[in-house]
This record gives C-alpha cells, structure tokens and sequence, in this order.
C-alpha cells in the first residue's frame, strides 16, 4: 500500500492515546460498553495505541470484591466483548483488570489487537503501605510460577512483566508494559523494557490524588523518559471509582525524551481522550547517538 506523504505514519510517527474512562464500579458489562466507544473514537482518529487505566474494566476501589467470582467472571465476559471490537479497528488496545490465573489473582494489562490477546502483564510491585492494600488481594509478578500463561479459548497467552511487543513492519513501534506503582520503583520494569528495544512505555494506573502528587506525577514520568530515551504515557483513575477512602483527578500524561507532549485535565466529569504523536525516529537517533545509553 502507497502511503500519503501527509500521512504520519509515512514519517515514523505513531499516535498514543490515553483515556479515562468514566467507570462504574462494580459493572464490567457498563465499563466494556464506554472502553469501546473511546478505543473506537481513538482508532477514527488514527491512534496506533490506546491506554487505559489499572483494573478499569471493574474499577480500582472495589477491595475485597475484586475476590469475587460474579466480579471475576463478567471481567472475563467483559473482555471477550473488547476482544471482538478490536476486529474491526487498527489501535492497540490496552486495559486493565484483575486475572484468576492457576488459582492466584493478579492485576494485569491486557494487550489486544485484531480480535486476538497478544500478552498478559502483571503488576510487578502490588503496593501494601499508607492508604494501599493491594498486597490483600493481588500477589506479584514475581510469584508467578515459571512458564505461567494465560488460557483463552485454549490458546495459551504469553504472561509476564518481561513481555515487549514489536511492530513486524516496523520494528522501532515497540512497546512495553508496566502497571503503576512499577515506575516508582528504584529499578522499574520499564527500565529493561527500554533496554531490550521499547520506545514506547505504558502505565495503566490507578493513582489516588493527593496534594502535590500531580507535580510529582509529572517529573517522575518526565525523568523516566528522559532517562530512558523513549515516549512515556501514564494514564490515571477518574470518576465513577469510590471516594470513600480515596480521590481521583484522572490525569493523563503522554511525554517523549523528557518533554511533555500532551496532557488531560483533571477532576473531569466525563471521560477523556488525550493524543499525541511520537516521533520514534527521533527516540532511536537520541540512542544511537548516546552511547552510554
């Protein structure tokens, strides 16, 4: 197929979308239906990826329920129905919900495309301090037996924090996976995502609001992709989760080497869809270049 000179595809450029959701807790059935329309509103408008927040097919402040198994399977019905949408759409898919895998849950991002799962990551570090208790819930990646899979109508996904994802036409669209608190870690999983070739890096994320968090937010996603040459987008919970405990700003952040490209507003009403274009050229020419990168 001959490409437009106009088109940014034509010139290595790949758009990324971010979206927040309006969730209704607790309806997995109700969140597929508002996931679809963004990742088709997303896929009208040329985007290549489109990121979703932690557990937003059930929503994050469930607690014990996310050990339920009315809440577990209509996950699984619920992604069978995000499944089938990506048939006839061209964006990456990727969204958040819990996994019963070999009796053990996990908070995963689901990667989807073309009617298929293509992988399964897990949460690596499940936070279990101040106002988290996902280590009540959640095990880590880490405690995932060796050769775990996900079954799927009897195809066996690949699952593990160490999964990267290459574009077979063109192998500097690659991306990896990491699941909130992953990146405020010392060593992130992004980090050896980004050394095995992603220039891409996703983080569905739940993350409450608190004062100054948001500033917070925004340095710590922009030293990651700085540090690690690549576009960086972050995505966050927003209405519909629970306040009772906790408050969300849905704030979304898409940088590139170290400059913020775009970001959403917060404390929206309704849902969200943020855009940016990254140059990927310009990601592998700053590694190339760097050679103690």
């Amino acid at each position: 197929k001959v490409m437009s000179f106009f088109d940014m595809y034509t010139h290595n450029m790949c758009r990324v979308s971010v979206c927040v959701p309006r969730v209704v807790l607790g309806d997995a059935m109700a969140n597929a239906a508002e996931i679809g329309r963004l990742y088709k509103e997303a896929c009208r408008e040329g985007a290549a990826v489109v990121l979703f927040p932690e557990l937003c097919i059930c929503g994050y402040a469930l607690d014990d329920l996310l050990q339920q198994d009315a809440i577990l399977d209509e996950c699984l019905e619920a992604l069978r129905i995000l499944k089938k949408v990506t048939i006839d759409c061209r964006g990456l898919l990727i969204v958040g919900s819990p996994l019963r895998i070999t009796g053990r849950l996990y908070n995963c991002g689901i990667v989807m495309a073309g009617g298929e799962t293509l992988g399964v990551i897990p949460k690596s570090y499940p936070p279990n301090f101040r106002e988290f208790y996902e280590g009540r819930y959640f095990i880590s990646a880490a405690a995932a037996p060796p050769e775990t899979f996900w079954l799927d109508n009897d195809r066996k996904i690949p699952f593990g924090n160490h999964l990267i994802f290459k574009c077979i036409d063109n192998p500097t669209f690659c991306f990896g996976v990491e699941i909130c608190q992953d990146v405020w870690v010392p060593i992130p999983p992004s980090t050896y995502q980004a050394l095995a070739g992603a220039t891409i890096l996703l983080n569905l994320s739940a993350s409450n609001i608190t004062i100054g968090k948001s500033s917070f937010r925004h340095e710590l996603v922009a030293a990651t992709s700085a540090r690690l040459l690549a576009a960086y987008a972050y995505s966050s919970a927003g209405q519909g989760e629970s306040t009772n405990d906790l408050a969300w700003d849905g704030q979304a952040l898409i940088f590139e080497a170290g400059d913020l490209i775009a970001e959403s507003g917060r404390f929206v009403d309704e849902s969200t869809n943020t855009y940016a274009d990254i140059d990927l050229d310009r990601l592998v020419q700053d590694r190339t270049r760097d050679a103690t990168w």
